[in-house]
């Protein structure tokens, strides 16, 4: 049962858009450090941070990616047959109290009957509270009809 469920692709159209927005904590370092296993001391230790270019500890871009990533999942949720591509470039650091706010504009769909849906073509920005562009990202989701 899908309590939320997400947008088919003949629901959608081109310049759509959807989102969401989350604030970074201490937890998500801890935590992404864990999961992916990257115990780098940029984002453990705020010691050896404070002495980089950031000034301090900064999120994985690999879980930084994934936060981008998360609202195409609930967007689709239910109607996502798979997730193909989600390429991310990061243009600048995300730290412990940020709040980002991400924004995903369907930038094309391509008709895939086979598939019963089609290949939706998606283009995210992040940005952080400040309005500063933290991640800009493309993303290729197909997706069935609902």
């Amino acid at each position: 049962m899908t309590v939320f469920p997400g947008k088919g692709y003949n629901e959608i159209k081109v310049g759509d858009t959807f989102g969401a927005a989350v604030t970074i904590t201490d937890a998500h370092l801890v935590l992404a450090a864990g999961l992916i296993g990257d115990s780098h001391p940029l984002h453990i230790n705020q010691q050896f941070a404070e002495q980089t270019r950031f000034g301090g500890r900064v999120l994985h871009g690999v879980f930084t990616g994934a936060m981008v990533g998360g609202p195409v999942g609930t967007f689709f949720a239910g109607t996502g047959i798979a997730y193909l591509e989600h390429n991310c470039r990061f243009t600048n650091p995300v730290r412990p109290g940020d709040t980002l706010t991400t924004t995903w504009t369907i930038a094309d769909k391509i008709d895939k009957p086979r598939h019963g849906g089609g290949l939706v073509v998606l283009k995210g920005e992040c940005r952080n509270q400040k309005n500063e562009v933290v991640v800009e990202a493309d993303a290729k989701m197909l997706a069935r009809n609902v």
